[in-house]
């Protein structure tokens, strides 16, 4: 028994371990973008996201909480989120020179600023599986502006609605968990990442003809968004299970 227990403990820290490979890619995310390997860049931030997609359903699945308690996967998650997702998206807006010259301390301090204080929210998430604020999800905003060549002008603007839009209660859908539309949601999600894969690795030669989905599935989150903050309100009644 006690054999036993030491494999579940092994692989408890062997996923939390798993979680933390999260803040390599993101290193090297970071590395290849201050050398001006942009294509490179981007691909390590989606290596990133999936990363993150796959840790919190193995760690689910396997109990790690039990058996590794030693370690707090949500505030490791939380750690590497804050440079993945932050951090990292934010040096590429500034090395790719994306901002008009004289804001990019400003819209940058703004961005940490606020994903840092949506990252200690209490409130992150509500019981049916919706974000409160805008889920600092920059690591998909800031490639998306520099995917579809969006104007400096339109990049500080966006930017500082986001932020603002970060520290309010709109309601953002977790894009797994929420029962909302779920098969149109995961479809349109896996599309979307695709599309972004494939951008990311032809970069800046990717087909013209997948930069609209880049637009479509944030408008339909933001729909949703609406939705469930101004018109719905209730939450859903019937619990989703974790995936």
């Amino acid at each position: 028994m006690r054999l036993a227990e030491r494999r579940l403990t092994l692989v408890g820290f062997s996923v939390h371990a798993f979680t933390a490979l999260g803040a390599i890619a993101g290193l090297l995310a970071l590395a290849a973008i201050i050398d001006g390997r942009i294509r490179e860049g981007l691909i390590w931030l989606i290596v990133c996201q999936l990363l993150d997609g796959f840790d919190g359903p193995i760690a689910r699945k396997l109990d790690v909480k039990t058996h590794a308690p030693q370690i707090n996967g949500h505030t490791l998650d939380l750690v590497i989120d804050y440079v993945t997702c932050v951090v990292v998206p934010v040096v590429l807006m500034i090395q790719l020179k994306m901002l008009l010259l004289g804001w990019e301390i400003t819209i940058a301090g703004l961005i940490f600023f606020t994903s840092a204080l949506w990252f200690a929210r209490s409130d992150q998430e509500t019981d049916d599986y919706w974000f409160n604020g805008f889920p600092a999800a920059w690591n998909l905003v800031i490639p998306s502006f520099l995917i579809l060549e969006v104007s400096h002008r339109w990049v500080i603007i966006i930017s500082i609605v986001i932020c603002i839009v970060q520290l309010t209660t709109i309601k953002f859908p977790h894009l797994v968990k929420v029962k909302t539309l779920r098969p149109l949601t995961l479809s349109l999600t896996t599309i979307y990442f695709s599309a972004m894969t494939v951008l990311s690795l032809q970069f800046p030669d990717g087909p013209d003809e997948l930069k609209p989905i880049l637009l479509i599935a944030p408008l339909y989150v933001v729909s949703l968004a609406i939705w469930r903050t101004f018109i719905a309100k209730e939450s859903e009644s019937e619990e989703i299970p974790s995936i």
